[in-house]
């Protein structure tokens, strides 16, 4: 049987497209980019890509790397909450590989960031050497800013994997947020306001850790510069909680609102049965195209 992974890096930069292509050609020399997904408000891309096992890492590295270089968290600013220059970097099985092998790939992987790129790690989902790191919102928690004073003042804060004569993070790359997970589906919901506490209302309402639906992550977003805000979301099992589930929810929420929804959005590659054409969040998919299809760019 075929062994392939699925490796979703995001990177700390949405506007400069010049450092995003240099990104995409290391990880290109040794394995196979799926999609790139580039937000200008979020000041954020996602790169989706697969491999084998053998090198899966490599190109992970080699990503970071680049990012380290190109990428300064001291002077980025943008709607998504991040702590590093290439900020999280998931390892997923698809085909013939368990997770316990991606627990292990990211491993690896941290081990020679840290080692070969100089810039600390933290791991989480089940790659998680710590339970209060199980879930990534909890080591992102403050962003880059108040990570890099508490990775210093507090013990429990400090990378899993440190860089040797690297105090808390690295200066201007951050750390790395490493994991290993199921598939997940990015979706995202903008709202015609101005008003974010709405769609952070929205999002407490919703999200799991609020008792809301189950299997889902959510933040509000203010996307300034576009003149509206946004319910970002995981759906971290779309079987447990469909997409649209998850429309529906904020649909409802913002009618009590008084707030029309704008459109939609999926980051990155979304499986075949998780899609439903004749539900009504289909049609506010921003610029859908078969190709965001994750069976059609693994047969193409």
């Amino acid at each position: 049987m075929k062994e392939v992974i699925e490796c979703v890096p995001n990177f700390s930069e949405g506007r400069d497209k010049e450092i995003i292509k240099r990104i995409i050609a290391v990880v290109e020399s040794v394995a196979r980019v799926l999609d790139v997904h580039i937000d200008r408000a979020h000041n954020r891309s996602v790169v989706t890509f697969i491999s084998a096992p053998e090198s899966v890492v490599e190109a992970a590295v080699r990503a970071a790397g680049v990012a380290r270089d190109v990428i300064d968290l001291r002077v980025h600013s943008g709607a998504h909450p991040r702590v590093g220059a290439m900020d999280v970097l998931p390892f997923v099985p698809l085909e013939g590989v368990t997770m316990d092998e991606c627990v292990r790939l990211a491993h690896e992987a941290g081990g020679r960031i840290a080692r070969e790129v100089g810039v600390p790690v933290y791991f989480y989902g089940a790659a998680a050497r710590k339970a209060e790191r199980v879930k990534l919102e909890d080591v992102r928690r403050g962003g880059f800013e108040r990570l890099r004073d508490e990775a210093v003042s507090n013990p429990n804060r400090a990378p899993d994997i440190k860089v040797e004569g690297v105090n808390g993070l690295h200066k201007s790359a951050g750390a790395v947020l490493i994991g290993a997970r199921k598939f997940l589906i990015a979706y995202n919901i903008n709202l015609r306001t101005r008003d974010v506490e709405i769609a952070r209302c929205i999002a407490r309402s919703i999200r799991t850790s609020g008792g809301g639906l189950a299997a889902v992550k959510a933040l509000g977003l203010e996307l300034r510069e576009h003149g509206w805000v946004q319910v970002s979301m995981n759906l971290v099992d779309y079987e447990v909680t469909s997409i649209a589930r998850a429309f529906d929810a904020v649909r409802d929420l913002a009618d009590e609102a008084g707030v029309e929804i704008i459109e939609s959005e999926i980051v990155g590659l979304v499986p075949r049965l998780a899609l439903d054409e004749t539900a009504d969040y289909f049609p506010t998919i921003k610029g859908f195209h078969r190709g965001m299809i994750l069976e059609n760019k693994l047969s193409g």
